[in-house]
């Protein structure tokens, strides 16, 4: 039974498989459509297993291996499982100069949870990025698509409780 269930989840779904095919289809070089491709397995699961890399390989034309790196590369394509809200604090100079460790500090006792890690209940995974584009704003951070910026100790309590 168990091994069904398993077969069921690593295998793309005909929903999946269809919107591949379609970003495939808006390029002359199949390869393009990596990317896409990638974060549509993504908006569906979350993020993007081994075994799925195998299958959308396949279906764009490219080898695994290939596929693989493009996905490795880009740090917002998730390789491993995440939780329902990715918290990506920037770690630039700007914010890092202005609070930075603070701020995830701060992070780390409300969650307990280090950098790249994911809390126990998967409500939550904090992750670094280089910038956000706030630099006048340091520090800021995004969980999920909401940007938060000038940042202070006291608020972050209030900001996550608005995703619990």
């Amino acid at each position: 039974m168990n091994n069904c269930l398993i077969k069921k989840i690593t295998v793309l779904t005909k929903e999946e498989k269809t919107e591949i095919i379609i970003e495939k289809n808006n390029y002359e070089n199949s390869k393009a459509a990596s990317i896409g491709a990638l974060k549509i397995i993504q908006k569906y699961r979350g993020w993007v297993s081994d075994h799925i890399i195998n299958e959308i390989a396949n279906i764009i034309g490219i080898t695994p291996t290939e596929l693989d790196s493009i996905a490795t590369f880009y740090n917002l394509i998730y390789r491993k499982s995440v939780g329902k809200n990715i918290i990506l604090l920037c770690d630039s100079i700007t914010c890092y100069i202005n609070g930075y460790e603070i701020i995830y500090n701060k992070l780390k006792h409300e969650l307990g949870i280090s950098m790249g890690e994911t809390t126990n209940d998967k409500r939550f995974t904090l992750l670094p990025v280089c910038c956000l584009g706030n630099c006048d704003k340091s520090p800021n951070m995004m969980i999920n698509n909401d940007i938060y910026y000038n940042l202070i100790k006291k608020n972050i309590t209030n900001i996550l409780e608005l995703y619990k």
